[in-house]
């Protein structure tokens, strides 16, 4: 059992009817007005994901839809019925990974607050519906589901949570402010290289009292910051099917594997775009120095 330190710096078979064009590339630019609660990297967060947004929309369209609900209600002066709706519209595109960093400017408001544009290019692909709907979050200093938390402090233990509606494989990534990127699942002593999980089964990694014995020496993760608030992106990555190992290289005693974000995004594109229920799901972790 090997106790790792995340020390982030402040810095199926294939389908044979897909094709290259099926994941093409997009471009987005989006300006986000901060707020006096919000710091630079929070807008600069909300920037990124509204730049993202609006390349899937312009590329790929939204779709809205309207639900109606009908509520009874009784009182001194009779029954009356009230109607209400809720509309809703969705992204018909999804962002696989960048295709370049994205690029931000800056100004100050009147009031000294943040205006960040992004400009983003990437590659994407319409929502074909296919890909498996999983659930997963991140566990902060407890590995039940009411652990969940995203906002860490330094030296808090993380553990990742995850169940799928059917058997598959899994891969974890941890992208750091740099843009350097952890692989933190499969662990480092996983001589298979691949994590396979069963349908409808609750599992917790970074755990050893949760551990499966084939998915091999459990590392346990421990949340660092150098910085006073540091902002990260967790990927975890689930399909059906097997699929090839990220290529990663060693990063020191008591770190995990690591690779750059031009490999891992190409590793990525490669992947999802041979195998269409690949299902990726990203999550926003700031920690607290």
């Amino acid at each position: 059992m090997k106790r790792l330190i995340m020390l982030l710096m402040s810095t199926v078979m294939m389908s044979m009817s897909l094709t290259a064009a099926d994941i093409v590339t997009v471009h987005g630019e989006f300006t986000y007005y901060g707020s006096k609660t919000e710091s630079r990297a929070d807008c600069e967060r909300n920037a990124l994901n509204g730049a993202r947004a609006k390349a899937l929309a312009e590329k790929f369209g939204t779709v809205v839809t309207q639900d109606t609900y009908q509520r009874d209600v009784v009182s001194a002066q009779g029954e009356s019925t009230y109607f209400s709706m809720l509309n809703e519209s969705a992204l018909k595109g999804e962002w696989i990974a960048d295709e370049k960093e994205p690029v931000y400017t800056y100004e100050l408001d009147s009031d000294g607050l943040y205006i960040v544009t992004c400009k983003v290019t990437g590659k994407a692909r319409e929502i074909d519906n296919l890909a498996v709907d999983f659930a997963t979050s991140v566990l902060r200093n407890g590995t039940r589901t009411v652990n969940a938390d995203t906002r860490f402090r330094s030296g808090d233990d993380m553990y990742l949570y995850l169940k799928s509606p059917v058997d598959g494989y899994v891969a974890a990534f941890l992208v750091d402010a740099h843009n350097n990127v952890y692989s933190l699942l499969p662990y480092q002593g996983n001589t298979k290289g691949e994590i396979k999980v069963k349908h409808n089964k609750d599992y917790v990694f970074f755990d050893p009292a949760s551990a499966d014995p084939d998915h091999g020496e459990v590392d346990q993760l421990v949340m660092t910051a150098d910085d006073e608030l540091e902002h990260n992106m967790l990927y975890v990555v689930f399909s059906p099917q097997p699929f090839a190992k990220a290529v990663d290289n060693y990063a020191g005693e008591n770190m995990p594997r690591m690779l750059s974000h031009d490999e891992f995004s190409k590793w990525l594109v490669k992947c999802r775009k041979y195998d269409p229920r690949m299902a990726v799901k990203i999550m926003n972790i700031e920690i607290q120095k």
